[in-house]
């Protein structure tokens, strides 16, 4: 049957039209969508990236700061130490999951936080060495001042064992007994016995030594040793078989004779007789005394 007016082709071919108009516009929004998504997707991961990097230097920066904390010799406890050895493990641990190629949101989020926790954890560390450091540097000063404090003392007491020392010194030669006055005579002994006095040197045999002790009012009363050591006028020691060693202003010396006196501080007059072992010759001879590690005093006699 045929139309007549023909109306019925023109409105299928607007219909296709219509169709193909609305296919073009899905296509438009489909590739507008992925176009989008794309741009997002790369914004995404560009995000991630520049994020992983950012952590990444701030572990570096972490790791530096427990680095420089450390650098000088601070004594640090065996918790600290253990401390220090953790935070360096955490680090390396959140090293090898930034170093991942990619991470996934959550993964991200993760490291994110434990960066953020590990942050503080090493503040408080830092934190905790500088305190340590402080506390040290306390210690150092007061154990400096203790030092010089000590080392003032020690002058101190080594000044006073000094004086201590300088004045028993000075207390054991005041209590020296002293010689005050003396007269030596030699004699002659006569086949009676007798003993006459001489000047001549050959027929002397002895000399008698009469001597006068100084008051001393600090000196120990009682015995005191008495040393002599007579020398002939050739300038020799006379010694005798008997005769030994002793010590007086601090030099070793050879006494010719020793005997002992009772000491009183009265004035008591006092004799020593010495026989010479050898035969008195010409000239002068000089008598020392000795007692208490102290010279007496000196005396002397001529013989022709």
């Amino acid at each position: 049957m045929e139309n007549p007016t023909g109306q019925t082709p023109k409105k299928n071919n607007s219909n296709v039209i219509y169709f193909l108009i609305v296919v073009v516009l899905a296509l438009l929004a489909t590739d507008v969508y992925l176009y989008l998504q794309k741009n997002k997707s790369d914004t995404r991961i560009v995000y991630q990236n520049d994020e992983k990097t950012r952590l990444q230097t701030e572990l570096d920066s972490l790791e530096a700061q427990i680095e420089t904390v450390n650098t000088d010799k601070t004594k640090i406890s065996a918790a600290m130490k253990e401390q220090t050895d953790s935070l360096r493990a955490k680090i390396k641990v959140l090293r090898t999951e930034l170093s991942k190629g990619k991470l996934t949101v959550a993964e991200l989020a993760q490291a994110q936080e434990n960066v953020k926790q590990l942050r503080y954890f090493v503040t408080k560390y830092t934190a905790d060495i500088e305190e340590l450091k402080k506390q040290n540097a306390s210690l150092s000063t007061e154990r400096d001042t203790l030092k010089t404090t000590l080392k003032v003392v020690n002058q101190k007491d080594s000044g006073l064992v000094k004086q201590n020392q300088d004045l028993g010194v000075k207390v054991k030669i005041a209590s020296a007994i002293k010689l005050a006055t003396s007269d030596i005579v030699a004699y002659k002994i006569k086949g009676s016995g007798k003993e006459v006095d001489t000047k001549r040197s050959g027929p002397a045999k002895k000399i008698k030594i009469n001597f006068t002790l100084a008051g001393n009012s600090v000196a120990q009363k009682g015995m005191h040793d008495i040393f002599l050591r007579i020398i002939d006028p050739t300038g020799n020691l006379i010694t005798e078989s008997d005769s030994g060693p002793f010590n007086a202003d601090g030099q070793d010396l050879q006494f010719t004779y020793k005997t002992a006196i009772d000491f009183k501080d009265d004035g008591t007059a006092y004799t020593i007789d010495w026989l010479n072992p050898v035969a008195f010759q010409k000239g002068t001879y000089t008598v020392l005394f000795y007692a208490d590690g102290y010279t007496m005093g000196k005396s002397g006699f001529e013989l022709k």
